[in-house]
């Protein structure tokens, strides 16, 4: 699975082994599984792990997060978890890294309710959201790199740019 892609891929050794957190399922494109259901199951988990991490900060100044707004997981449990780590950490900024859905680019056809819901939860819990446009990614990957079928590995280094502000 992904979680598997992730720790075998180039950039598994940057990640601690006991920071990876799954389930047995997903939330299947709908936002109130990952924010209610499923992902309230595993959120206690994650948080454990941001807490960890925020333990060994010297100075730690607040939290980007990155998720997509279309699916059930990025735009459920993702801002399940924003507003749980605000509760924690009232203090710290907040960023978030939010792909919007575009019809050209996925055909569920939840992916706009996915997004408004989630939208709510970002004005209340973020200090500052990018939204990045999934179809501008494809366009900039098509139009400027020239790239025929841009993979999510040609995606993700354009969202990595972005935000480390190149």
């Amino acid at each position: 699975g992904t979680m598997d892609a992730v720790r075998a891929g180039p950039f598994g050794q940057l990640f601690r082994p006991d920071n990876f957190v799954f389930g047995q399922s997903g939330a299947g494109n709908n936002w109130a599984k990952g924010h209610y259901t499923e992902g309230a199951e595993l959120v206690d988990q994650v948080l454990d792990v941001v807490r960890r991490e925020a333990e060994g900060c010297d100075c730690l100044q607040g939290f980007q997060i990155t998720h997509s707004l279309g699916g059930g997981t990025g735009a459920g449990m993702g801002t399940l978890l924003i507003s749980k780590i605000r509760e924690e950490f009232p203090d710290r900024m907040m960023a978030t890294f939010s792909v919007v859905p575009s019809p050209k680019v996925s055909d569920t056809v939840v992916e706009p309710y996915n997004a408004t819901l989630s939208v709510h939860q970002l004005v209340e819990n973020s200090d500052e959201t990018f939204c990045i446009d999934n179809e501008a990614l494809y366009d900039i990957c098509m139009r400027t790199l020239k790239l025929s079928t841009p993979s999510y590995g040609d995606l993700n280094h354009l969202v990595s740019a972005v935000m480390s502000g190149v």
